[in-house]
């Protein structure tokens, strides 16, 4: 540049330089977020339904647990300030945080916690984990501050399980009503519900930490279609989207005003085999299932290629992970020998339920035409999601399903004969018991591998890959998790800058 075009330009310059500055400044100070979710919850309350979207929602916003779960899977204290663990793993001491109330008013004690752990035992509960405080011996308050929980059994995961959304502590004369209205202790309250559209938060002024919290007001919009997902995002509507649609990577990979994490997780995509259905209790014809089908094939077309193949119920990075991907691998021949061999006569013609998300829809293309290349004909039934968790996780009225399980510890599933997947194996149980009694590291990872084969041999699912999770954000947001061991989006650390 002449120093002549620097004189004249000079007045321009430094009046447009400030518009950034300006704009920065007006950032730093903003106090609202919109986030986009794919899915609407059926409700608010973690305890009573299994849609992982409650969590996205109310897990450390509303609603607190004792321990909490970060995103680089480690457990640290939240509701409970310390815990001790007896020697065999079987009790555990937890010392409460003190001067803690609910929303409503009530104070936040050990009563809280044993009232809401036997309400999740109890005979009347629909806690998807029910089993795990079914399995508490006794829940003891010492005093106001101090709770002793005797399991019947060691588990060397309980601490982890203790920060997950159906471990939630809940205010007993509310808890009735946190399906619409949830009650908590955390650092949001719930400001509005608009069915079919969204869900406001507000900072709530009575939490302990108040001044922390930068965010003041979180909007979470439903927005199901991938191509509204990119829009949103495009018009400055929604601030952040986790998990968003991967085909809508490459339109803000490279553009400045984003941020785009790709995020590692404890998910296991699957495609989900009704085990109690006929011709599906023959293993031949499960292992005929796996061997149709290309997992590559299927990340690039379910998942645009943000996966990693797996073989059984585990996921790289998983302590005691074992490799079993080359248990049932692609092979279409060895397929259609499987299925010659059950006696089954071709075509076969079996119902493949897709719920909503883009990766099921997607990944459901991919596998019909993987099956009908050996003979297997998939009808596909797209449903919604308040369809797939009534048809087809309670009632099991399907064939086969694509879904991916977000639990990080689920194994337990495979030991519930009367799981949506009607698995059974008492040679399972007995390993899985095992498992959950041996303290020893090295001899429990040698365990879980044990397990992993197992239902690998018996082609219990069609396991299909762990999958990325990715984040579009404005890139102003700080504070986002950028790995995620649970489907949460704590907003206590979140700010702009």
């Amino acid at each position: 540049m002449k120093r002549r075009d620097f004189a004249l330009t000079l007045p321009a310059a430094a009046a447009l330089s400030s518009l950034p500055l300006v704009q920065a400044h007006a950032q730093a100070g903003k106090t609202t977020l919109t986030l986009g979710m794919t899915l609407e919850p059926p409700g608010l309350d973690p305890t009573a339904g299994a849609a992982s979207a409650i969590a996205e929602i109310v897990q450390y916003n509303i609603l607190e647990t004792l321990t909490k779960i970060n995103a680089d899977g480690s457990v640290t204290p939240l509701l409970a300030e310390r815990w001790e663990l007896s020697p065999d793993l079987r009790t555990i001491t937890f010392y409460l945080r003190k001067g803690v109330t609910f929303q409503n008013g009530e104070p936040f004690n050990a009563q809280a916690v044993k009232f809401s752990f036997e309400r999740a035992a109890g005979e009347k509960s629909t806690n998807k984990d029910k089993r795990t405080f079914a399995a508490m011996e006794s829940v003891r308050a010492i005093d106001d501050h101090t709770v002793v929980i005797i399991n019947k059994e060691p588990d060397p995961d309980f601490l982890f399980y203790m920060g997950q959304a159906t471990a939630v502590i809940v205010e007993p004369k509310s808890a009735d009503g946190n399906n619409a209205t949830p009650v908590g202790t955390g650092p949001y309250q719930l400001d509005q519900w608009r069915k079919g559209s969204s869900v406001a938060l507000k900072a709530w002024p009575g939490f302990r930490n108040a001044g922390a919290i930068r965010i003041k007001r979180a909007t979470f919009r439903f927005i199901s279609d991938p191509a509204a997902q990119v829009a949103a995002l495009l018009a400055g509507d929604v601030d952040a989207f986790p998990r968003v649609t991967d085909r809508s990577v490459p339109r803000f990979k490279d553009n400045p005003r984003y941020q785009v994490i790709v995020a590692g997780s404890r998910a296991k995509t699957v495609l989900a085999i009704n085990n109690a259905h006929k011709p599906l209790n023959d293993v031949r014809v499960r292992r005929a299932i796996s061997a149709a089908i290309d997992r590559k094939a299927v990340i690039e077309g379910a998942a645009g290629g943000y996966g990693v193949p797996i073989g059984s119920h585990y996921v790289p990075g998983a302590a005691g992970y074992v490799d079993t991907t080359g248990v049932n691998p692609y092979n279409p021949d060895k397929a259609k020998a499987l299925l010659k061999e059950a006696g089954v006569t071709t075509p076969l013609e079996l119902t493949l339920t897709l719920p909503p998300p883009a990766y099921a829809r997607q990944g459901g293309e991919v596998i019909v035409s993987e099956l009908a290349k050996v003979g297997i004909v998939a009808k596909v039934q797209n449903v919604e999601w308040a369809q797939w968790l009534s048809g087809t996780y309670k009632d099991k009225n399907y064939d086969l399903t694509i879904v991916s399980h977000v639990e990080p510890f689920d194994l337990a599933n495979f030991t519930k004969p009367d799981y949506y997947w009607g698995y059974h194996n008492p040679k399972f149980d007995a390993l899985f018991s095992k498992i959950k009694t041996t303290p020893n590291l090295a001899e429990r990872n040698a365990l879980l591998g044990e397990a992993q084969r197992m239902l690998a041999d018996d082609a219990a699912l069609c396991w299909l890959y762990q999958p990325q999770w990715i984040t579009v954000a404005n890139k102003r947001v700080k504070g986002l998790w950028t790995s995620m061991p649970i489907f949460v989006n704590d907003l206590s650390a979140v700010s702009w800058s």
